[in-house]
């Protein structure tokens, strides 16, 4: 793997560190009060990440724009915000609701720009 390929798929592990060790906090505590942390950053982290990861290495050319980097960073950064304050909120401090809802419509928007890249590939594949 190289590029925005590669840098997906170390997200990806990131992702499933992190998801996994919460996951397993949640578990030893006996308090699931983050369990939609949990699954946020398993599947729209790990899983969404690992396959970003996969198109990118199946579709050299697509990994090798500009806007494949935007992605990434994009993706990367609102992720990190999303899971980060969405923690927070979820522990009390409401006052971060507005990072969560910021960080989310960017990791949408992140998704639309994938969708951007995707689908011409594909359909000239």
């Amino acid at each position: 793997m190289q590029g925005v390929s590669r840098n997906f798929f170390a997200l990806a592990i990131i992702y499933a560190v992190c998801g996994m060790a919460l996951g397993l906090h949640m578990a030893i505590s006996q308090d699931h009060t983050e369990m939609p942390v949990h699954a946020h950053a398993m599947v729209a982290g790990w899983l969404t990440s690992a396959v970003f990861a996969v198109f990118y290495h199946l579709f050299p050319a697509a990994r090798e724009t500009r806007l494949a980097t935007i992605h990434f960073w994009l993706t990367a950064l609102s992720g990190t915000g999303l899971l980060v304050g969405l923690y927070f909120v979820l522990a009390g401090n409401t006052a971060v609701e507005p990072l969560v809802a910021i960080c989310s419509i960017l990791f949408f928007a992140a998704m639309l720009l994938f969708s951007i890249i995707a689908l011409p590939v594909l359909r000239k594949g």
